[in-house]
């Protein structure tokens, strides 16, 4: 007997429904194609929604959900926020190029955009390899401008100048930066050495404003101009930073209104992407001061073979840049 047949006749049409066993895999695509549909369906969102990049191995995870739009993308804003990065310091190698000015600017630039990058392919991977792609660029950029900060001697050549001293810490402490931290994978190690390096640069470059020999030779309103853009890159800077860690600490309730307002309104809500913002222009507010600084100490780097009176600030769709009077390469 048919052990379906002693069933209620609601259960046995539900039977009647199902297949007979197939002999082949063939009559099974024949006799269900249904249910070989919603296999193949269901293995493709499997996949799909699988990370690209396989599991998260970095030591930071940020407030943005992870691969919420796309298998390829970890956090979509966080990675696309870096475009702002990598468009400034093109825009700041451009410049220094056409303007002439030495190569130590454009190296500056050069390492900014790499940061921009690394940072890019971080929050796109998640990978810890990608992390110091991000980070290692941070402290090199940081520790390279604050060098440039203490090279006051004449001219550009080495031959008796301190450049090959600062060369030489600089690259000891950044071998030793690496190798530490390559080590210990502890992000506040990082975080330290980062803000360190930042607040060292800010008090040279305050020491350097209000140092007399300096202040004889650089006249007020360039002087004047300096100190807006130290100010507006240090205020801009920390606005990123506060930003970066009320995401952080509120990444509960920031997360909260994301799901409220929805998305693509949500994406204005994601903190990290704004601390790459405001850290983006803060840098480049700062490299742009650097520049036009070093380049206004009128005997001791750029201004020994041009007059000071050849550079001055202008701006460009409101950006700030450096322009050289005479377009004249210095090396």
């Amino acid at each position: 007997m048919d052990p379906a047949s002693s069933l209620p006749s609601g259960p046995r049409a539900l039977l009647s429904l199902l297949p007979s066993s197939p002999d082949s895999p063939q009559d099974f695509a024949q006799q269900s194609p249904r249910m070989v549909g919603f296999a193949n369906a269901t293995a493709g969102a499997f996949i799909s929604s699988r990370p690209f990049w396989g599991p998260v191995t970095a030591t930071l995870d940020w407030c943005e959900a992870n691969y919420q739009f796309s298998r390829y993308i970890a956090e979509v804003a966080n990675t696309f926020s870096n475009l702002f990065t990598i468009v400034l310091a093109a825009y700041g190698a451009c410049r220094s190029i056409s303007e002439g000015l030495p190569s130590r600017y454009l190296a500056g630039w050069t390492g900014f955009a790499l940061v921009g990058i690394g940072s890019f392919i971080f929050h796109a991977t998640l990978l810890f390899e990608a992390q110091l792609m991000d980070e290692l660029p941070m402290v090199y950029v940081a520790s390279y401008c604050c060098a440039m900060l203490f090279d006051t001697s004449r001219g550009f050549a080495w031959k008796g100048s301190n450049a090959p001293q600062l060369a030489a810490v600089f690259v000891v402490f950044n071998i030793s930066f690496t190798w530490s931290y390559y080590l210990s994978r502890d992000p506040v190690y990082h975080q330290v050495v980062f803000a360190g390096i930042m607040f060292f640069s800010l008090f040279r470059t305050i020491y350097l404003l209000r140092n007399d020999e300096i202040r004889k030779r650089l006249p007020p309103e360039p002087r004047s101009t300096i100190t807006h853009l130290f100010r507006s890159g240090a205020i801009t800077f920390a606005a990123g930073f506060l930003v970066w860690n009320l995401d952080n600490i509120f990444c509960s309730t920031f997360t909260g209104w994301k799901t409220s307002v929805g998305w693509p309104v949500a994406f204005i809500l994601e903190g990290h992407s704004w601390w790459h913002i405001l850290t983006a222009m803060g840098t480049y507010l700062l490299l742009v001061a650097n520049s036009y600084y070093s380049n206004y100490l009128t005997d001791l780097t750029l201004c020994i073979k041009d007059d000071h009176s050849n550079y001055s600030v202008t701006k460009f769709a409101g950006i700030p840049r450096v322009v050289r009077a005479q377009k004249t390469k210095t090396q």
